[in-house]
């Protein structure tokens, strides 16, 4: 059978495409704009679920006032030869008396009250049964107003190192601070009156940690010669070495009841020291870079570690194993600090600070807007959080209500460059009253609170309905 070759007319895909298009068009142009009709059946449902949703409470409540208003009305409108009376159950009888449902009632589902009103029982001096409920209505949830704090200024500026200073610690007895510089030294400085007292030569690389002992006249510190130092502070000498990171270390933390030293690293671990046989208890691995700051706290979990991964883990001391790991942040965690009083901690990173709850590490809230590489974080007793950063920024922050009450840019030292302007440790002194700052335009700066300050000259500018709006 021969095969018919007819010419087959080709058209562009955009053609095509065009006339596809159109004849959707038509077919479906009758309709457009059009809705679905309404389904009666599901309507009624969905009025019902939304009563019983928003309404259960009080729907038994209003089937009884309709029960009474009818029953009182039929004895006004019933005349005495036919009298409705009760049975021994208590329903009504009699000629008029309303007729009894059919059939099982299914009792409504238990719903708890809406958050804007709460049952309770009406008292018997208000002339109601005590049977019977009312609503009164709760008042609606409202942020707390934050404390006001005194705002700080800059007391006293100290130079002495020759490179960015890295570390400060301050001495349990608050009678001086010591602080680890990229000139290699680590200076001991007379807290009140500022004036150099000692310093201490042997790290061949920037100390970068520093920590002072409670219990024994030692100081630790660490450095980016991957070395762990013990200074015997009544020989000024160094006493022991730590060896095992394989990196430099970039942290230290004393734990404040047991004789164990924590430090952190480049290595991406983290290693518990046992301060008197320098043995290397436990490698806590499990960051994938590096680990930046590392906190020690009394209670669980005694170990919390901040890192470039973007992650902050929570440490079983004991087991050496991690017992939480949190993801929130999106930046480099660099900065972490203990509530003192509060069995929370605070979390430093460019995205955001955060507030968390020990021990398992619920999140709290955010204290946005320090827009910056936030390398340091610092707290004292009176709920003041303070964050440091690479462009010489000091934000003070309500710890209750993450409220930033203050925003400080120190002066750099003259003769630096103005890029010299990063904050790379803080500290607070033993009283909470002095804040010591650690500069990269190589100087300390000590702040205190501005004694001539009240509540009338810096009132609190607290706008929670504009923090809302901005923040949804």
């Amino acid at each position: 059978m021969p095969s018919s070759t007819e010419d087959v007319q080709r058209h562009s895909v955009h053609t095509l495409v065009f006339r596809s298009l159109k004849r959707t068009h038509d077919m479906f142009l009758c309709d457009q704009g059009a809705l679905p009709p309404t389904d009666l059946s599901l309507e009624k449902l969905r009025h019902l679920v939304k009563s019983r949703d928003q309404y259960g409470p009080v729907l038994s409540i209003v089937a009884q006032n309709r029960h009474k208003a009818a029953t009182q009305q039929m004895y006004d409108s019933t005349p005495n030869d036919h009298p409705v009376t009760s049975n021994t159950n208590g329903e009504a009888s009699g000629p008029l008396a309303l007729p009894a449902p059919s059939g099982p009632q299914a009792p409504l589902p238990p719903t708890p009250p809406p958050q804007s009103m709460a049952l309770v029982p009406a008292t018997p001096s208000t002339g109601a049964s005590a049977s019977q409920q009312s609503l009164v209505p709760r008042r609606p949830p409202t942020l707390p107003r934050p404390k006001w704090h005194a705002p700080w200024k800059l007391a006293r500026v100290i130079s002495g190192h020759l490179g960015w200073v890295r570390c400060v610690a301050v001495e349990p007895a608050n009678e001086w601070f010591a602080t680890g510089s990229n000139d290699r030294v680590i200076k001991i400085w007379d807290l009140a009156s500022g004036q150099l007292k000692l310093s201490l030569t042997g790290h061949v690389s920037a100390v970068r940690g520093l920590a002072v002992s409670p219990r024994h006249p030692y100081l630790f510190s660490c450095g980016e010669d991957k070395q762990v130092k013990c200074w015997d502070l009544e020989y000024n000498k160094v006493i022991r070495h730590y060896h095992g990171h394989l990196s430099a270390c970039y942290g230290l933390a004393l734990h404040p009841t047991i004789d164990v030293l924590v430090t952190c690293g480049r290595d991406s671990t983290a290693r518990v020291w046992d301060m008197r046989t320098k043995a290397n208890i436990h490698t806590l691995s499990g960051h994938t870079n590096t680990v930046a700051s590392v906190i020690c706290q009394a209670a669980e979990p005694q170990v919390i570690t901040g890192s470039h991964d973007f992650t902050i883990r929570l440490w079983d001391l004991a087991a050496g194993k991690t017992t939480c790991k949190l993801t929130h942040h999106k930046k480099s965690v660099r900065a972490l600090a203990a509530h003192p009083e509060l069995y929370m901690f605070a979390s430093g990173a460019p995205d955001n600070i955060k507030q968390w709850k020990c021990p398992n590490g619920e999140f709290v809230q955010n204290l946005s807007g320090h827009n910056a590489i936030v390398n340091c974080l610092g707290m004292n007793r009176e709920g003041v959080l303070v964050s440091g950063a690479d462009n010489g920024t000091l934000y003070f922050w309500d710890w209750r209500t993450g409220y930033n009450f203050q925003k400080l840019q120190a002066p750099v030292q003259p003769g630096s460059m103005d890029s010299e302007a990063g904050v790379f440790a803080m500290t607070f002194d033993q009283s909470g009253s002095r804040l010591i700052t650690c500069d990269a335009d190589k100087t300390i700066k000590i702040y205190k609170e501005d004694d001539t300050a009240s509540e009338e000259s810096h009132p609190i500018n607290w706008r929670p309905e504009i923090l809302k709006r901005r923040k949804y």
